[in-house]
């Protein structure tokens, strides 16, 4: 009795057409996302040129045919690119980043703990004086107060704003 071995991984096979094509389209939607930014940001990119003029061709077309054609030509140039970087900086703008989405709850407790105790205060001041004591306490104070009286928090927006700053994104 023969029984049909399912682990291509031994046999060195090339890719199905269904992964090629599949591959195509990730390629071609990473270009869509490309599309979409601004000239500034598509600018930080740090592409190919010839990839760069395709992406900033495809925003010129109103045409519907021939932005189809123009999004498959940016997944054929975008084959011979490293994708990984590309990825990682689209998702860190939007957001998405695990690590961008760390840094951001980072500043949550922060501010949360300010708000809570006063040794906080003092941990992060002792860790960065650079940091605006007196405002940072000015504003501490107002949040409690804004909570207090059901007050719209701009304090406590602006606390975080501030945190943005004294605790800047590590990038690697």
């Amino acid at each position: 009795m023969h029984y049909y071995n399912d682990n291509t991984e031994d046999l060195n096979l090339p890719p199905s057409k269904t992964k090629i094509k599949q591959q195509m389209l990730d390629l071609q939607d990473i270009g869509e996302r490309l599309v979409g930014l601004s000239t500034d940001k598509l600018k930080q990119m740090d592409l190919p040129e010839n990839l760069f003029d395709a992406v900033f061709e495809m925003k010129r077309i109103n045409k519907f045919g021939a932005q189809r054609r123009q999004m498959q030509y940016i997944g054929r140039l975008m084959r011979d690119v490293e994708t990984a970087p590309i990825v990682a900086k689209l998702e860190a703008w939007s957001g998405k980043s695990n690590q961008h989405i760390a840094w951001l709850h980072k500043l949550e407790r922060w501010r949360d703990r300010l708000l809570e105790n006063d040794t906080a205060m003092t941990e992060l001041l002792a860790d960065h004086p650079e940091a605006d004591a007196q405002r940072l306490r000015a504003l501490v104070r107002n949040a409690i107060k804004e909570k207090e009286l059901g007050k719209p928090p701009k304090s406590y927006r602006e606390i975080f704003q501030m945190l943005r700053e004294i605790l800047p994104e590590q990038t690697s």
